[in-house]
């Protein structure tokens, strides 16, 4: 049974989503403020986190980025009740596999957290380096290195840079990226793709205006480029 860890300090939200999540199977492990949620992550090390941005005592973007600086490269969703641009790159930079704007859909939010708990399962085992341009990349923790400078790949992106990997030079369909990855074939409209090519463009490119590895095909997806 998977343990997923939901980090809100809005009391009804909280119930809502254990709730839905025990009736799904899952255990559920709670905590009202930053830095329960920091706790609990470090001390119980849940399958999955969905982590609200704006929480008391510690923000969810700094929870995230001490999550991945212990070294956990569980899925953390972020939920936020913002809809702005800079949140969503903001939560990416730090380390969020992916993002959730309040009010959602629990169909929806279910759907993610289905794919995400999948992908990691199928991704275990994996031990090689990936080496684009300047960059290397460990495929297994998601940890890139560009000459000095050094970043984490979330989970949903390390996820995408596998797939367009296996499909080298040939287009990979945004649809089959939202199928596979997120389980999100029946959200055609979603910008989670798009939002997660950019940030992965600045991780790896060495110039992320003008993509050489991670391409865009219009009207079709993206493709990896060696």
């Amino acid at each position: 049974m998977a343990r997923i860890l939901v980090a809100d300090d809005e009391a009804d939200m909280v119930m809502g989503l254990r709730d839905n999540l025990q009736f799904e199977g899952y255990e559920v492990l709670i905590a009202e403020d930053g830095e329960a949620a920091l706790d609990v992550a470090m001390r119980q090390s849940p399958d999955l986190v969905l982590l609200d941005i704006m929480m008391p005592k510690m923000d969810g973007l700094e929870v995230c980025r001490r999550i991945r600086e212990a070294g956990f490269m569980i899925p953390v969703l972020m939920l936020t009740a913002k809809s702005q641009e800079i949140d969503v790159v903001r939560g990416l930079e730090v380390g969020a596999d992916d993002y959730i704007t309040k009010p959602f859909s629990i169909r929806e939010l279910l759907a993610r957290i289905k794919a995400a708990l999948r992908r990691t399962d199928a991704g275990k085992g994996l031990s090689r380096l990936l080496r684009v341009g300047n960059a290397t990349i460990d495929m297994v923790k998601g940890k890139v290195e560009r000459g000095e400078d050094k970043s984490n790949l979330g989970h949903f992106e390390l996820e995408i840079l596998k797939l367009l990997v296996e499909s080298a030079e040939k287009p990979v369909e945004r649809s089959k990226l939202l199928d596979v990855i997120w389980g999100l074939e029946g959200f055609p409209s979603t910008r989670t793709v798009d939002n997660h090519i950019v940030s992965l463009r600045r991780k790896i490119e060495p110039d992320a205006k003008h993509p050489r590895h991670i391409v865009t095909v219009h009207s079709i997806g993206y493709k990896f480029v060696p």
